[in-house]
């Protein structure tokens, strides 16, 4: 099991490594480090690219998630757990990037889905409530976040697994947090 374990760790972050609008971006000729946020993810996209482009990464960034979450998930459940959580982390802190990532939310939701799959109505439930009510993606994703850390207390399953998801995405979007707060 420890074999499956470390081999889902390994696997995980690699594909949470790719980073899909990096990729896109590239093929249309710009450079995410330098445009818009300087973010590589879905939003950013979306802004610079349009709404299909964007969503298109968010896709994309959802499979890198749910698939090695669910692939491993079939082998064992913490090894499910482990390929999500990598793969939220290798995206966050890519090597192909020089360390940089996205915020992790995209692919945290397809770790949700692969390994918790009925918890995933739930957080987008409260992702699209908080983004209807408030207009403003990163309280919606920081939101989504807290509610799965809600979510695995009340059913009391994996809470830290739905804890490093929620710090991981929390973390992530303090800057913007804390901008915003700022005016």
């Amino acid at each position: 099991m420890s074999g499956t374990v470390l081999l889902a760790a390994l696997v995980g972050y690699l594909v949470g490594s790719v980073s899909p609008a990096t990729l896109l971006a590239r093929a249309r000729g710009v450079d995410l480090r330098g445009a818009g946020s300087g973010n590589p993810g879905a939003t950013n996209v979306g802004r610079l690219l349009g709404r299909r482009a964007g969503v298109a990464v968010a896709l994309a960034d959802v499979l890198k998630g749910l698939l090695p979450a669910a692939g491993f998930g079939l082998l064992h459940p913490t090894a499910g757990l482990v390929a999500g959580v990598a793969a939220v982390l290798g995206h966050v802190t890519s090597p192909f990037l020089r360390g940089r990532g996205g915020k992790g939310v995209a692919t945290a939701a397809g770790a949700v889905l692969g390994s918790h799959p009925l918890w995933g109505p739930v957080v987008l439930l409260v992702w699209l409530l908080v983004v209807l009510a408030s207009r403003w993606v990163a309280l919606a994703s920081v939101s989504a976040a807290l509610s799965l850390l809600v979510v695995a207390l009340v059913v009391e399953e994996d809470v830290l697994w739905a804890a490093v998801l929620a710090a991981v995405v929390v973390v992530r979007h303090q800057g913007n947090l804390a901008r915003r707060l700022r005016g």
